[in-house]
C-alpha cells in the first residue's frame, strides 16, 4: 500500500513499515527547546540521570525573551547555557533569532524527524521533514535517548489549485484553511499540502503554511520537496541536504480537501481564535493601535521585502506603533544590506533584535488595556501578547504594512506598486 509523507518518514525512523494509529518508537534527528520550555527539560534530563545528549543536533534556543527583560528570565537563560557547557548540546543565544527560522536555514533536512518543545516546530514540514512539537518531558527523553514515542497520525490532504491573485499570500491561504476547517479541524492529523499553487510559492512562503498547521490542531504540516526546496538549501550552502520527499501516488488519506485560491481575498483572523477569520472586505476599517511584522511565521526576508514595498516613501499613521522584528540574524543582515531598514525607519518603525519579540507577550510591544494589534504572528489567543485586555488580529505582512499607513485594517491591494 502506498504511503503518505508522514508514513514514509516515520517508517524510516521506526525501522519498519508503520500504519496510522500505531504507537511507535522513532529515532530523532534533531531536537530543540527554547528559553520558555528548556529549563524544565534540563530539570527532567538531570532527574533521569542522563549525562549527554544523543541526537546529532540538540539545540537550546534563547529567542522568546531575547534580550532578557527580567532577572528571572536571565537566570533561566543561564540554566540553558550551563547545560550546553556540560553536554554536547548547542546554544543559539540572544540575537541569533527564532528557533524555527534558524532550523530551516541551518539544520532541517528533507526526511528528518525533528521534535521540539515548542508547538510551532511544525515549521520544518515546509522542508519535507516530519517536524512536530512535544512537551518538555518528552524532549528530555529525546535529548537523553535520541528517540521518542508517538502515534502515527492519519493524514488530511489539501489540494491547492488555481492561480494566486495579486495581493494574496501563503498567510492568507493557511488562514483561509484554518477558518474553513476550524481550530480543531485537524487535531493530531498530519496536514499534507499539494497542488499547482505550491509551484507559485517560494520556500519561505511554504514555511509559513507549515508553521500554522498546529493552529488547526495538526501534528505536522508537510509539503513535498522539489527544485524550489533544492534552491533554498543551496542558497544556505546545504544543497547536499536535498532529498526528494513526496507521497506515493496510491497513498491513502483520511480526508481530501480541494481549495481553489483563484478568488481568494486577503484574510484576517479576529480575536480570540485563529479560526475566527474574515475576508478583508469584511474586516477593513477596524481601528488599531499597533502593527507587528515579524515572528517565525512572517519574519523572513521575503516578508520584510513585501512590507517594505508598501511602506516605501510612506509614513505610518501617527496614532499607531509599528514594530519590525527580523526572524534571524541572517534576515537582519539581508534587510540591512538591501536598505529595507531605511524604508522602515523613514516610515516611523521601531526595529528590534532578531527573536520572537512581542509575539509571546513578555517584552517589546506588550499591549495596553483595550488596545488592538494587527500582527503577522500565528496565534491570537486571549492574553497572548501580554495583556488579556488587548485584542490581536492576524494577517499577512502586506495587510499589516498597509494597515500601518492608515491606522485601521486595510486592503493591501490598494497599496501594491
Amino acid at each position: 500500500m502506498g504511503k503518505t509523507i508522514a508514513e514514509k518518514i516515520l517508517s524510516e525512523k521506526a525501522g519498519k513499515d508503520v500504519i496510522p494509529g500505531e504507537i511507535i518508537v522513532a529515532r530523532v534527528d534533531l531536537a530543540l527547546v527554547q528559553d520558555g520550555t528548556g529549563p524544565l527539560t534540563v530539570e527532567v534530563f538531570d532527574k533521569f540521570g542522563f549525562k549527554d545528549v544523543k541526537p546529532d543536533k540538540a539545540i537550546l534556543f534563547i529567542d522568546h525573551a531575547a534580550p532578557s527583560p527580567r532577572k528571572e528570565l536571565s537566570n533561566a537563560h543561564n540554566i540553558l547555557r550551563d547545560f550546553a557547557k556540560r553536554t554536547r548540546a548547542m546554544v543559539s543565544d540572544v540575537g541569533e533569532g527564532v528557533s524555527h527560522q534558524i532550523m530551516a536555514e541551518k539544520y532541517v533536512k528533507p526526511g528528518d524527524l525533528l521534535v521540539g518543545a515548542d508547538s510551532h516546530t511544525c515549521t520544518g514540514g515546509g522542508l519535507g521533514a516530519f517536524s512536530t512539537g512535544m512537551g518538555s518531558t518528552d524532549l528530555a527523553l529525546a535529548f537523553g535517548l535520541g528517540k521518542v514515542w508517538l502515534k502515527v497520525p492519519e493524514t488530511f490532504l489539501f489540494e491547492l489549485k488555481g492561480k494566486l491573485p495579486e495581493g494574496v499570500y501563503s498567510k492568507d491561504i493557511i488562514l483561509h484553511i484554518i477558518g474553513t476547517i476550524g481550530a480543531d479541524g485537524a487535531t493530531y492529523k498530519a496536514m499534507e499540502f499539494t497542488g499547482e499553487v505550491l509551484e507559485q510559492l517560494s520556500q519561505e512562503a511554504r514555511l509559513t503554511i507549515s508553521n500554522m498547521a498546529v493552529e488547526a490542531g495538526a501534528k505536522a504540516g508537510l509539503i513535498p520537496t522539489d527544485e524550489t526546496t533544492r534552491a533554498y538549501l543551496k542558497a544556505y550552502g546545504r544543497e547536499n541536504d536535498f532529498r526528494e520527499i513526496k507521497a506515493d501516488p496510491d497513498a491513502k488519506y483520511e480526508k481530501v480537501f480541494t481549495i481553489d485560491v483563484s478568488n481568494l481575498e486577503p484574510v484576517v483572523s479576529f480575536p480570540h481564535t485563529v479560526d475566527n477569520t474574515k475576508k478583508i472586505s469584511e474586516a477593513k476599517g477596524v481601528k488599531i493601535d499597533q502593527v507587528f511584522i515579524g515572528t517565525c511565521t512572517n519574519g523572513r526576508i521575503e516578508d520584510l521585502r513585501i512590507a517594505a514595498s508598501i511602506l516605501k516613501g510612506r509614513k505610518k499613521h501617527p496614532d499607531i506603533r509599528l514594530i519590525i522584528v527580523p526572524a534571524s540574524r541572517d534576515v537582519y543582515k539581508k534587510a540591512l544590506k538591501e536598505g529595507l531598514f531605511d524604508i522602515f525607519i523613514d516610515a516611523g518603525a521601531a526595529i528590534m533584535a532578531p527573536g520572537c519579540g512581542p509575539c509571546v507577550g513578555v517584552h517589546e510591544g506588550v499591549l495596553g488595556d483595550k488596545e488592538r494589534v494587527l500582527s503577522t504572528q500565528n496565534r491570537n489567543f486571549l492574553g497572548r501578547m501580554g495583556n488579556p485586555k488587548g485584542e490581536i488580529y492576524l494577517a499577512s505582512p502586506a495587510t499589516a504594512a498597509a494597515s500601518a499607513i492608515t491606522g485601521e485594517i486595510t486592503d493591501p491591494r490598494d497599496y501594491l506598486q
